[in-house]
């Protein structure tokens, strides 16, 4: 017989009980090849595990449950093996040395299986008993086909093993039956093996096939990602060396696949760029937590920009770190684009910005300096702003062309750092000279922006050995930009922007965008230039409307402080005026008309006209004020605008020591009287002694040109030393604290004593709070005396009969002989016969004849009669009427004025030796 037919008959005999020698040579060739089995499956058989069995007793069965399945007899009748001890079922706990998993084996079980020629089990493995849950007892000894459902399998695997015994191998799929009768497709793979003695036998390998397909797939998926992904991929171990990584990635850094492995990044990448790369691998090796989309700036190598980084550690099933694996995404277009967005984005938000810093602002110079603070240091390292001379003080612009005759100043200027050369280079306040060929005159001229870039170009900045440009050298300035600004085509100013140092110069870009906001800058600065012009127009016309010489009349001190409002608003409608009146009295006058602006300020020009001209006419306050109300028609700024104005009006008898005040909607006076241990009134420009303030309750009346509630006009009698103050609402309003809150403060500061009215003024000016309104502010002080020391008075009151025409004679004679003025007494006399006389032709109630001697004689007749005299020119022929002919023609002045309920007539004559008296 052959070797072969020998072999394979004594396998058949000694499966069905032949020779024991057959039997030993079986178990010896079971043995080596359970020891191929185990230098296969890389270690030793798992405990309970033996080889090839006895045939004895084939019939017996394993006890139900055993390894993990629920008992059930082999095919041929019920049998039954005690559990071999030491044995563990597949879902038991692992042996000593054992793992739970974490192997590819555990996803992929290879199930070993020695069969003899004839296909009998000689050896029955353990992962074989769990892949199809018959146990090697009741395997061992029997046929192979006894575990294939139908006769078609039966015949492809007797072919199979047919075929490895010819070739010596053999691999397919096939179907076997598990415990259960379930068919179980797996993969097969049969060698031929040969013991000592020659006699051949065959393993099997046996794979689940799901299993084994999932994870081909899974290893094709890998492939297809690792290598064909757009992505670099890399794979490093516990020591942070590179294990494995696809060839996008080797393109990204330069070097090929085979020369990253076993190397880390410091030994792949330049020494800065993996710095930064490895502290990151370092911290996701540690911590577990994987770092996402980290955007840094590639290395030096074949592909240059910018790369999004990820990282994250790997660990097999059982928990064992086993490295980290990193994705790199070159993300250069996606970080210039989002760069390029980003820098519209911060130049949108500086001229934003600018936009809002100067949007309130109506002065030249804090515009200049606001746009050279907005673009250093996010533009440059060093910017200047020049404007025209009549930019900054509100003048026209030039009409002709710009030459080296132009006045420049520099009013806006910025750095990044300060000392001696940016000094030089940026004065603020500096008055600037350009050559007319040089790149700024050039400039200025045509009004086109210009780059300059290196030395050649930036020496003709201005002109030959400017010392500005020596310090710009020596401040390491490469790059400038020479900006217009313009206003409505016309060139106002230039800005200057250099960069210096290792700073990148200027591109075109950022030529554009300073043209941009220089042209946003211009037009601000010529609106503050309008500005400028108007408000300056404005006061003008408001001071020379104003009073230009205040006097001091007999019996009272003034004061007086005009502000006009702050830059952010037009000059107001306030005014003042200090009015003599006949008798040394004196007319006080504050008023305020709503609005601002030119209009207003000519309306307050003419509504003091008019209260100067009634005053003139010695009206009561509240008659006055009744008469300047039915002017408002003709006094309104405009047709279609009515006249809105407040006012208070105040007139001061320092004979009586009597104060009449009448107001028009007006903020009411404040009236400081001199306290108890005050030593007496003071002399004039003396200073105050304080006193008790009140706030004089008046009626309010309505304000000018509105109309509907009467003026009243209320009579005080004033103790000597008191200090009257009238202002306007500018002075005590605030945004955020009611009126009477001002005017209390007011009280108390004039309350306190003072070096003089003047200090008293400047006292009451520094109490205003910095959150009032931006208006103007009227303040009128008063101190209001009872006439000059020593001033000759004399005064009797007659009965209303015709004898008192010549008792006043005698009386006015001996009166002026006693002060030493006998030259005016026959005037004198004259006059005092016709006014008594018309006093007693028609008043029916005693007469009063005062004569008081100042800078005049001044005489009054009173009578309780309301009617004024009137003055009529009397023919030849009429008897009367020629009274107050004689009194307007001898007489320096004269007139008449209300007076409680009736009327006071009087007339000034001239001393002798003074002006008038001829």
């Amino acid at each position: 017989m052959s070797k072969s037919g020998n072999g394979g008959g004594g396998a058949r005999r000694a499966g069905t009980g032949g020779s024991a020698a057959a039997r030993a040579r079986l178990r010896r060739g079971a043995n080596r090849a359970a020891a191929a089995a185990r230098a296969d499956t890389g270690g030793a058989l798992p405990p309970g595990a033996r080889p090839a069995q006895s045939s004895a007793a084939p019939d017996a069965a394993a006890p139900a449950g055993a390894r993990g399945r629920p008992g059930r007899p082999f095919p041929g009748g019920p049998r039954a093996l005690p559990e071999t001890p030491g044995r563990a079922g597949p879902g038991s706990a692992p042996g000593p040395g054992g793992t739970a998993g974490g192997s590819l084996f555990d996803v992929v079980k290879v199930a070993i299986a020695i069969l003899d020629t004839a296909g009998r089990v000689a050896l029955w493995s353990p992962a074989a008993e769990e892949l199809l849950g018959w146990p090697n007892e009741l395997l061992v000894g029997r046929r192979i086909d006894e575990l294939i459902p139908d006769e078609d399998q039966v015949l492809r695997i007797r072919a199979a093993i047919q075929d490895t015994l010819r070739n010596g191998r053999w691999s397919g799929p096939a179907e076997l039956r598990d415990r259960e009768g379930v068919p179980v497709l797996v993969d097969a793979r049969i060698s031929l093996l040969v013991d000592g003695d020659g006699n051949p036998f065959l393993q099997v390998n046996l794979s689940e096939a799901a299993a084994v397909r999932a994870v081909e797939r899974d290893l094709a998926v890998r492939d297809a990602l690792f290598e064909q992904s757009p992505l670099g991929i890399a794979i490093l171990d516990t020591e942070l060396r590179y294990t494995a990584v696809n060839r996008t990635l080797a393109e990204m850094n330069g070097a090929a696949p085979e020369d990253h492995v076993g190397r880390t990044t410091g030994e792949t990448l330049p020494e800065r760029a993996a710095d930064e790369i490895t502290a990151i691998q370092r911290q996701v090796l540690a911590t577990g937590e994987p770092v996402i989309d980290v955007t840094l700036a590639s290395p030096v190598t074949a592909r240059s920009g910018y790369r999004s980084i990820s990282y994250s550690r790997m660990t097999d099933r059982s928990g064992r770190v086993l490295g980290i694996s990193g994705t790199v995404m070159d993300v250069t277009e996606r970080y210039r684009a989002v760069a390029k967005v980003e820098h519209a984005r911060r130049r949108l938000s500086l001229l934003n910005e600018f936009g809002s810093r100067v949007g309130d602002l109506l002065d030249a110079s804090r515009i200049a300096q606001e746009l050279a603070s907005a673009v250093v240091p996010r533009l440059t390292d060093h910017a200047a702003v020049i404007l025209l001379q009549a930019v900054a003080h509100g003048d026209d612009l030039p009409r002709h062309g710009h030459d080296r005759r132009t006045s420049l100043l520099q009013l806006g200027t910025a750095s990044v750092q300060d000392g001696p050369e940016v000094e030089v280079m940026l004065r603020r306040g500096a008055r600037i000279t350009f050559a007319e060929d040089s790149a700024c005159g050039r400039v200025l001229r045509t009004g086109v922006p210009e780059l300059l870039s290196g030395a050649d170009q930036l020496s003709d900045i201005t002109y030959a050995g400017d010392p500005k440009m020596q310090a710009a050298y020596d401040l390491g300035v490469h790059s400038m930009l020479v900006v217009p600004l313009r206003a409505r085509g016309i060139v106002i100013g230039l800005l200057l922007v250099s960069r210096a140092g290792y700073r990148e110069g200027f591109d075109r870009d950022d030529l554009a965008f300073t043209v941009e906001l220089a042209d946003r800058a211009g037009s601000s600065l010529d609106n503050a230039r309008l500005y400028a012009r108007e408000r300056t127009a404005a006061l003008t016309l408001q001071r020379t409307l104003l009073p230009q010489q205040v006097p001091q009349p007999t019996g009272v001190e003034v004061a007086y402080r005009y502000v006009p409002g702050s830059s952010g608003t037009e000059v107001g409608g306030d005014w003042f005026d200090v009015i003599p009146l006949p008798g040394d009295r004196t007319a006080l006058v504050v008023g305020d008309v709503m609005g601002h602006g030119l209009r207003a300020a000519a309306t307050m020009g003419r509504l003091r006209t008019a209260v100067r001209v009634l005053a003139a006419l010695d009206l009561p306050p509240d008659v006055l004020l009744r008469h300047v109300h039915e002017l408002a028609d003709d006094l309104a700024q405009g047709p279609d605008e009515a006249l809105l104005a407040t006012c208070v009006y105040a007139v001061f008898d320092p004979a009586t020591a009597t104060l009449t005040v009448a107001k028009a909607g007006h903020i009411p006076p404040v009236l400081v009287v001199p306290g108890e241990e005050s030593d007496g009134p003071t002399r004039t420009g003396g200073p105050l002694l304080g006193g008790v303030g009140r706030i004089l309750e008046l009626p309010s009346g309505a304000p000018l040109g509105v109309g509907g509630v009467p003026f009243e006009a209320v009579e005080l009698k004033i103790p000597e030393g008191s200090l009257l103050a009238l202002c306007t609402d500018g002075l005590v309003e605030s945004r955020d604290k009611d009126l009477d809150v001002g005017l209390g403060r007011l009280v108390t500061v004039l309350q306190e004593p003072y070096a003089s009215i003047q200090a008293a003024c400047e006292a009451v000016l520094g109490t205003m709070e910095q959150g009032r309104e931006p208006d103007d502010v009227a303040l009128l002080l008063a101190r209001l005396g009872h006439g000059q020391a020593g001033t000759p008075t004399a005064g009797w009151t007659l009965p209303a009969e015709p004898t008192a025409v010549s008792r006043a004679r005698r009386l006015v004679r001996a009166t002026l002989a006693e002060w030493g003025v006998e030259q005016l007494t026959d005037t004198a006399e004259l006059l005092v016969s016709e006014l008594v006389t018309n006093a007693v032709r028609y008043a029916s109630a005693p007469i009063g004849v005062r004569l008081t001697l100042g800078e005049t004689l001044l005489v009054e007749i009173s009578d309780p009669l309301p009617d004024p005299p009137r003055e009529r020119h009397a023919a030849e022929a009429d008897e009367g009427g020629r009274g107050l002919e004689l009194v307007a023609r001898l007489a320096l002045h004269w007139g008449a004025r209300a007076e409680g309920m009736g009327k006071v007539v009087w007339f000034e004559q001239a001393l002798p030796g003074t002006p008038g008296a001829e």
